[in-house]
């Protein structure tokens, strides 16, 4: 299908842009506003609570150049507070200036829409330069221009700022100010210029449209990234390196962030490009914070990013020669090398592990086998396997020829003749039988000072290869004189104070050149298409995050910008709100030739995720690394149909009530709040502070619940307390993605309240993602009583202290022996201990002191048993061992040991 049908039908479905009358009404100042100069404001300790309880948001702004006061539209008097530039800021208490609060920039300066590029634009741009901010509001008359450039019909220039005075005036003061709720934006221009373009075929626009049935080329090489990754972790990063679409889908805590890293990561050691995009600025400082923490490339943060500042610093002047390349080669080569270490420590162990899996078999093994074969007891045994291949072959004149040479030697190797089978049943016998010798020599299975050396080995393993990455991205044969030049005018780039600014100086950039020495570049949706170029396939791979929560209107100009796509996200979490019309859907499609696509393109309906299920193949993250296992139980079961299993279960706090009910009375809302939920809240939020706790939130899925508690907080606790003792508050929907050590969630549901409140609170994807945002402590502080439904179930869930995992089924006849040769201990023993998807053999004790007991061999092998090793120790677990061959097959001796640990023998 032609993608110029594909993007037009879209740019025709995308909403229209704002009229001009509409933006003229627009008050952004709103309640929540101070007045000051450009470094400082005032009167601005509310706002600076506010920052940080929205902390994740980024809800502040500065703005310069207001258009203020009251005009009649549409027969109605209308209060406007307009400023003609802005920019987000951050605020910080200054104790040497009258503690006056600090404007910090925190973004990008955002001039009207109708002054970017122009001289006035410029000119406005200059106030928040200090370099040529006086120059600038030196004679503000000009101001007035502006104004009326941008469609408000001033009367004149006012330094005092007056709201409600008739007619517009422009005041040339700085104002801090809460932004509303962001309006939607139109991408129909945009698309339409996507549109005209022929090199889309071969991108991830295209793939996402029209999958190629084809299957990917599957690479087994290990990933190539310094982050620990389990099994299912893994198996997406190597799906990542060539499928067209690659869906990472995961439940909360589930890991997606930490896999997206290392699918960047391992696709940059790969010598590919990559861009990161998720719908939040919160979401891409998650993957940025999770990618400083480890060694690797520089990521380019190029959108509206506190990051830039410190990218920019580290980038430094952008000219250098680079690394020689016997530095990039020793490096490179000391990774090759730590790696492989780490791969021969794991295979010691993994053939230790299969002689006492094999030994086993020793013991049922009939005694006259190699009776019949006297001389196995001292042959080479990998030459009789070779031997008795070779006798095997008939497939021509020379290879019978040999097989019956080799069958001579086989019978003079083995001191007796026999068939085929029966050497080879004999060859087994005497591999079993020296190998179980060996075991014996060393005294039985002990690995724990292999395990140590393996722990060693990968900690290493993953600092040479982020070191290596690191390293190789500035490798001088990538910075040519073309790289350097595309460094220097990046850093230029990006020192632009605005956006047009910004995209046009990168659309002059050496495209080719930049991402040899830049590979990995890291924003929002909304940066990509604001600031990037509009080049197509610009990027290896596109990592899209968040994408349940991106309409395809969104995703599209992204999309093309990369030639694969790894889309991730979660569809029984929040989606995106679509107010898209059904029948404009069914009309559009069928004016484009396009209606046998409204499975695709009906936008209402179907996020980029969606869209994406049907491009690729899905791979799906059930390892639940967040929470207390109580705080996930009822997810797991309700949304998950049990598929999510918490691998931080452990007797430590698989008993552990951390969810808490608070009932309070209240017959009904009114003006959207529950009165007595708020006091509650507030009240339950003091005690938290008193008793010293951090990390704590309060949420609602109710805007104006929301908006009484935060106000709430506001009057109640200083600015300090918020900050020492990490407040946060909001609606569910502005705190998906986030977490806290410590949530409280106000329902915002009364008895007498209509039904359609209740549904809306108890609607699945919003009410999975409330409960799953604590990480230590849930408290849900509800006015309803016995009631159905979801909200009951959960409640009902919540009223039900967790009960410690009950026993499985042994893991094998040694570990049953061994179990019952515990029995009666003073420390209670527990079989088959359930931990994410890994199994415990035995559990030994309670709480922190718990010790998990390894006694035989993983039923699917030795790799999976390695790899139950690692996940148990990154979850916290001390292990011990006790395989059959380290007691010579007596439980009681190996019970004795085991005891000894706690103090007990």
């Amino acid at each position: 299908m032609s993608t110029a049908r594909l993007l037009l039908a879209l740019a025709d479905l995308a909403p229209a842009p704002r009229p001009t009358e509409q933006r003229l009404q627009r008050d952004l100042l709103g309640e929540q506003h101070a007045w000051g100069d450009i470094g400082t404001v005032y009167q601005g300790a509310e706002l600076a609570k506010y920052d940080e309880l929205h902390r994740d948001e980024r809800l502040l702004r500065q703005g310069w150049g207001v258009v203020m006061g009251r005009i009649e539209i549409d027969g109605k008097q209308r209060r406007v507070r307009y400023p003609l530039i802005s920019r987000p800021v951050r605020l910080r208490t200054d104790p040497h200036k009258d503690f006056r609060q600090m404007v910090i920039p925190a973004g990008d300066i955002e001039v009207h829409s109708a002054l970017e590029g122009t001289k006035l634009g410029l000119a406005l741009e200059a106030v928040f330069d200090p370099e040529r901010r006086d120059e600038s509001t030196r004679e503000p008359d000009w101001l007035s221009k502006a104004a009326a450039a941008a469609g408000f019909d001033v009367v004149g220039v006012q330094d005092t700022p007056q709201a409600d005075q008739d007619g517009l005036v422009v005041v040339p003061r700085a104002v801090v100010y809460v932004i509303p709720e962001a309006s939607t934006s139109s991408f129909s221009t945009g698309l339409r210029d996507w549109a005209t373009r022929t090199d889309l075929e071969r991108t991830a626009f295209a793939a996402m449209y029209d999958p190629v049935e084809a299957e990917s080329e599957y690479h087994t090489t290990p990933p190539r990234c310094p982050l620990p990754l389990s099994r299912e972790q893994a198996a997406a990063v190597l799906q990542a390196r060539t499928a067209p679409v690659t869906v990472v889908a995961g439940a909360p805590g589930c890991g997606k962030s930490h896999t997206l890293a290392a699918i960047a990561l391992d696709a940059i050691a790969n010598g590919q490009s990559v861009l990161i995009a998720a719908q939040s600025v919160h979401a891409a400082d998650v993957l940025a914070e999770l990618l400083d923490r480890h060694p690797g490339p520089l990521p380019v943060h190029f959108g509206d990013s506190e990051r830039r500042d410190r990218f920019l610093t580290k980038l430094g002047s952008g000219t250098g020669k680079g690394r020689k390349r016997r530095e990039v080669e020793q490096v490179r080569d000391a990774a090759v090398e730590a790696a492989e270490y780490a791969a021969r420590v794991e295979t010691e162990i993994a053939n230790w592990l299969d002689l006492e899996a094999r030994r086993g078999r020793l013991q049922d093994l009939p005694s006259f086998l190699l009776d019949d074969f006297p001389g196995l007891r001292e042959a080479d045994l990998d030459e009789a396997d070779r031997l008795l291949a070779r006798s095997l072959r008939d497939d021509g004149w020379w290879p019978r020829v040999r097989a019956r040479l080799a069958a001579e030697r086989l019978r003079l190797l083995a001191g007796a003749d026999g068939s085929p089978t029966a050497i080879a049943r004999a060859l087994r016998a005497a591999r079993d039988q020296r190998d179980a010798a060996r075991l014996a020599a060393v005294g039985g299975l002990r690995l724990a000072p292999l395990w140590c050396s393996l722990e060693t080995a990968d900690t290493e393993a993953a600092e040479a290869i982020g070191r290596s990455l690191e390293v190789e991205t500035d490798a001088a044969h990538r910075r040519d004189a073309a790289a350097r030049r595309a460094l220097a005018s990046l850093a230029t780039a990006l020192r632009s104070g605005g956006r047009p600014q910004r995209r046009a100086r990168l659309e002059s950039i050496d495209t080719a050149a930049l991402l040899r020495v830049a590979p990995l570049w890291i924003g929002t949706v909304a940066d990509v298409e604001d600031v990037l170029p509009a080049c197509a396939g610009m990027f290896d791979l596109l990592i899209l995050d968040e994408a349940s929560h991106i309409n395809q209107l969104r995703a599209a100009p992204v999309l093309a910008r990369a030639r694969r796509a790894v889309v991730a996200g979660d569809p029984r979490q929040l989606r995106f709100v679509s107010f898209a019309s059904a029948a404009k859907t069914e009309d559009v499609l069928g004016k484009h030739g396009l209606s046998d696509r409204l499975g695709q393109l009906d936008i209402g309906k179907v996020s980029a995720y969606d869209l994406a299920c049907g491009a690729g193949p899905v791979v799906e993250l059930t390892e639940h690394h967040r929470s207390v296992p109580h705080l996930i139980g009822f997810s797991a079961a309700k949304f998950y149909h049990g598929r999510v299993k918490p691998i931080t279960t452990h007797p430590r706090n698989h008993e552990a009530d951390v969810i808490a009910v608070h009932r309070v009375v209240a017959k009904s809302s009114k003006d959207g709040v529950v009165e007595a939920e708020v006091s509650r809240s507030l009240d339950l939020l003091g005690e938290l502070v008193d008793s010293g706790a951090k990390g704590l939130a309060v949420i609602s899925p109710f805007r104006a619940q929301a908006e009484a508690i935060e106000a709430g907080i506001l009057k109640r606790f200083d600015l300090e307390t918020i900050r020492r003792h990490g407040m946060r508050a909001g609606t569910v929907h502005a705190f998906q993605g986030s977490e806290a050590d410590t949530v409280i969630v106000a329902l915002g549901v009364a008895e007498g309240d209509a039904a359609g409140r209740r549904r809306f609170a108890a609607g699945p994807n919003l009410f999975n993602v409330m409960v799953t945002r604590a990480r230590e402590h849930l408290h849900v502080v509800t006015a309803v009583g016995e009631t159905d439904g979801l909200i009951g179930e959960f409640l009902r869930y919540a009223d039900r202290p967790p009960r410690s995992p009950e026993s499985g089924d042994a893991a094998g006849q040694w570990t049953a022996k061994l179990a019952d040769a515990l029995d009666g201990a003073e420390v209670p023993v527990r079989q088959a201990y359930p931990v994410g998807h890994w199994s415990v053999d035995l559990v030994l004790g309670e709480g922190e002191q718990a010790i998990g007991v390894i006694a035989e061999v993983h039923g699917d092998g030795a790799a999976a048993h390695v790899a139950r090793q690692r996940a148990l120790r990154r979850a916290g677990w001390r292990i011990e061992e006790a395989f059959p061959s380290a007691y010579d097959d007596d439980p009681s001796r190996a019970a004795i040991e085991l005891l000894s640990v706690f103090g007990l023998t």
